[in-house]
């Protein structure tokens, strides 16, 4: 398994099937221009099998942090540790880019997503997620 970070619409659009709606080419293209957002594919041979993408976000009195936006990795991928790598691999890329820390939102019964947080060095409290859809 090699990991690469996403650097053309190219690479988002043959790894479609991983995301939950085919990427938008408008949405695609303005996130892969923006510095602060990260993509990072998992690949199998020549197969993207799994992907996380993050987002750095600065406050003036904290400094910046990555924002785990999604995880996914195909069924057919599933208990290799491609999610873990993903994560730790993003982790790695928010201390090269000097976050301070890294934090990410999950369902209190989602198992599997708390599992591998947990192998990537996570810690789950009990927060609450709260969204807004607008």
């Amino acid at each position: 398994m090699k990991i690469r970070r996403a650097a053309s619409p190219d690479d988002v659009f043959a790894a479609a099937h991983l995301f939950d709606a085919p990427p938008r080419p408008d949405a695609t293209s303005r996130f892969l221009a923006q510095d602060h957002s990260h993509l990072l594919i998992a690949y199998v041979g020549d197969q993207p099998a799994g992907f996380v993408s993050g987002v750095e976000t600065t406050h003036p009195d904290k400094g910046t942090e990555m924002f785990l936006y999604e995880l996914g990795v195909d069924d057919a991928f599933l208990r290799r540790g491609i999610g873990t790598a993903l994560v730790e691999a993003l982790r790695s890329l928010a201390t090269e880019r000097g976050c301070y820390a890294m934090w990410t939102g999950t369902a209190a019964g989602d198992t599997a997503a708390q599992a591998t947080y947990k192998k990537a060095g996570g810690a789950i409290d009990d927060g609450a997620f709260v969204s807004w859809e607008l």
